[in-house]
């Protein structure tokens, strides 16, 4: 499974689709923009609507939840990477203005 770094991935974003795999109250307090939502639980179901033509940066909050969605994706033909340490690391590293 593929990874980049928040660091890496804040150079390099516009080359990336953000599936940010959190339940809708993580992402209300804290996201980084523009990103799809779709939360892991309905990944199963919602997979389809995602672009295989795009590669997908996934991104949960500290990068367990994405890691298994890049597991599930990755073998359905899904150019994925998973984002170490999630929105936490982002607010860490990156965007200090966005909430832990």
């Amino acid at each position: 499974m593929k990874s980049i770094t928040v660091t890496d991935y804040n150079k390099k974003k516009d080359k990336y689709t953000l599936l940010d795999v959190r339940e809708l109250n993580e992402v209300a307090f804290a996201q980084i923009n523009p990103h799809t939502n779709i939360p892991m639980g309905i990944i199963p179901v919602k997979y389809e609507e995602l672009n295989k033509e795009s590669p997908i940066v996934i991104m949960c909050h500290t990068g367990v939840r994405s890691a298994a969605v890049c597991r599930f994706l990755e073998p359905l033909g899904y150019d994925v990477t998973n984002l170490e340490g999630g929105i936490n690391a982002w607010s860490q590293q990156v965007d200090l203005a966005v909430p832990r």
